[in-house]
């Protein structure tokens, strides 16, 4: 994907990255609105993207045809570096990506980036970070994410080193921890959904700058990850996509102590105001909505005059005619030092889980259904908590819940389904005829996606129901309930396997993913935890030692002899042979690796004038 990204920007041309995760309608609808030259997919690619997507296309799969060749052949004939071509005509006011979000109408809009805001980026932001050619630097954003875009590109232009991450890490908190600290990672930019449950992690002993972006970042979280980056440095980083990554940012200081947790200052070469109803500037301390300009801001949304009109304006502050701004519908005020402080949103498009999504979108598909009349999409809960609720319009209907939730996930990715979809006789209205979102209703059981109710069966299936039911916030929760249908996501996943492992049941999350039906989730983990451990075949008569005694370990007749001739007293002192652990492998290896003393045993002497003051000492030292 890298060199792919890599080779269309040398080229003079413009990438749009597109998840094959995403629905094929939603696909489709990028590619139509698109309307790209070449598309580079793979058969996996390919076969999500479907095939009269691409009937119309010149689509290239790089694991077959032989790219490098052909090109080197085009290019030599024409006096062109293949590697390095030169594209005189290429500016950087040229489109260097779109990237799509969430659109209001239903269809996702492309946000048109230029290579000047990119550049920006790549010149101004390595001062902040301490990013340079010895750096190690996470890429945790999917590439369809602009979150990406500074990572791979300020990395590669820096020298440093660029690591990728698995979506098996990328979706536990605690992997993604211990990977940091294993690859000694020295920068990483993560959302603060995947922090959110990190109290239980060990500090790192390396130094990180952790950039915290993508939504607000609350103070509690803000001390927890003081105590977990002791050697490092955090930074609050704040842009939209329309804005190329970054538009603000606040590094917060070693020692910080405050009660207020600031997105900062304007980057280099970035402008910010604070505006109030009449496009004006607020007083200091006064809220308004944040506007960006500088540069950096988009070009505008792709085929699409109407929003880009409603988004982007001149810039009547610059004193540049040709200057733009955007209009980002985020409430924020400045506070006396100059830093600003982020409010929330001024519309209805909302974040949960590091996502931006237009309530609209989801709204729109709902009302495509024919069993729906109207719709309405809230989000509902704080933090981790936050999650989407759907009120609808309908026909009473037993199938309704499941019906449009299979809807939905035909056309939108699963984090902008809602976890619980409402039936109403009608939607409540204000007084002058709007949604009165205040009056709606909390959802009840009949809102999720539920299965007949069957009381959960023995001690694993009880323990299970009662986890998700208050993780859930659920009254009851049936053995044959799915946990995803019921409003669970990866983030609440991770606290599942948590708190199972602080019973004493342990398993993988990925278990949870692709056994989601309680019940046999519960019979997975009951064959996992009946695997008993063989009783010590060694005894006290034993002479010889055999490898068919050794259960836990795979050695020859001649490897068992070896082991006992190392024991003082040889078979009658040996309980079980077995395999280190990673630890004790380790512990192992540094204790051969000394040659003075040992890294695991502190020895130190102390001495005393008298005998009386020893026995004192000894005393003390018993109590």
């Amino acid at each position: 994907m890298i060199i792919g990204v890599l080779a269309i920007l040398k080229a003079g041309g413009a990438y749009v990255p597109l998840d094959p995760a995403y629905s094929s309608e939603r696909l489709r609808d990028i590619l139509v609105d698109a309307a790209p030259t070449i598309v580079v997919a793979d058969k996996c690619g390919q076969k999500a993207l479907g095939v009269g997507s691409l009937i119309s296309l010149c689509v290239v799969d790089p694991n077959i045809i032989n790219v490098d060749s052909t090109l080197k052949s085009d290019s030599v004939q024409q006096g062109i570096s293949v590697s390095n071509p030169d594209v005189p005509e290429l500016t950087s006011h040229h489109l260097a990506y779109i990237i799509y979000t969430s659109g209001s109408t239903g269809k996702p809009k492309g946000v048109m980036v230029e290579h000047e805001g990119v550049g920006n980026l790549i010149m101004t932001r390595p001062d902040l970070f301490g990013t340079g050619s010895s750096s190690r630097v996470l890429q945790f954003f999917s590439y369809v994410f602009d979150g990406c875009v500074l990572d791979i590109f300020m990395t590669l232009c820096l020298g440093g080193s660029l690591y990728l991450l698995s979506d098996g890490i990328r979706s536990d908190p605690a992997q993604l921890w211990d990977y940091l600290q294993r690859r000694s990672i020295t920068q990483a930019t993560l959302p603060p959904a995947i922090l959110q449950d990190c109290k239980d992690l060990q500090p790192l002993t390396t130094p990180l700058t952790l950039i915290v972006a993508g939504e607000a970042l609350p103070l509690s979280l803000l001390r927890t990850l003081q105590a977990l980056v002791p050697m490092g440095k955090i930074v609050n980083d704040y842009g939209p996509t329309e804005a190329t990554v970054g538009a603000i940012a606040w590094r917060c200081p070693q020692e910080f102590d405050g009660d207020i947790v600031t997105i900062g200052r304007p980057i280099a070469n970035k402008k910010i105001y604070i505006l109030d109803n009449h496009d004006q500037p607020v007083p200091l301390g006064a809220i308004g909505e944040l506007y960006i300009g500088g540069v950096g801001v988009a070009r505008g949304y792709l085929n699409r005059p109407d929003l880009t009109a409603k988004a982007f304006f001149p810039d009547p502050f610059a004193g540049d005619q040709d200057a733009r701004m955007y209009k980002t519908g985020d409430l924020a005020r400045y506070l006396p030092d100059g830093n600003i402080i982020f409010l929330g949103r001024n519309d209805h498009q909302v974040k949960i889980r590091g996502f931006r999504i237009e309530l609209g979108e989801i709204e729109s598909r709902l009302s495509d259904h024919s069993m729906v009349d109207k719709a309405a999409v809230i989000a509902m809960g704080e933090g981790s908590d936050k999650r989407l609720v759907a009120y609808v319009v309908a026909k009473p209907d037993d199938q309704l819940v499941r019906t449009l939730r299979s809807h939905l996930l035909s056309f939108l990715p699963d984090y902008m389904v809602p976890s619980a979809i409402v039936r109403l006789d009608a939607l409540p209205l204000t007084s002058n005829g709007k949604l009165d979102r205040k009056a709606l209703p909390a959802p009840d059981s009949a809102a999720f996606a539920r299965q007949e109710y069957e009381e959960p069966q023995g001690e694993i299936e009880t323990t299970i129901a009662h986890i998700w039911a208050e993780l859930l916030h659920l009254d009851r929760v049936s053995r044959n309930d799915n946990f995803f249908a019921l409003g669970g996501h990866s983030l609440l996943a991770v606290q599942v396997i948590e708190r199972l492992r602080r019973v004493g049941l342990a398993f993988p999350i990925r278990a949870l993913f692709k056994t989601p039906t309680l019940s046999v989730l519960a019979r997975s983990l009951g064959q996992l935890h009946e695997q008993e451990v063989s009783h010590n075949l060694i005894t006290q008569d034993t002479a010889v030692i055999t490898p068919d005694m050794l259960p836990l370990i795979n050695l020859t007749q001649l490897d068992i002899e070896l082991v006992v001739g190392n024991v003082p007293g040889g078979v009658s002192n040996v309980q079980d042979i077995y395999s280190l652990s990673p630890l004790q492998e380790g512990i192992l290896f540094h204790h051969l690796l000394a040659t003075k003393g040992d890294p695991y045993l502190l020895i130190t002497s102390k001495g005393f004038a008298t005998r009386e003051l020893l026995d004192r000492y000894l005393d003390a030292a018993q109590q």
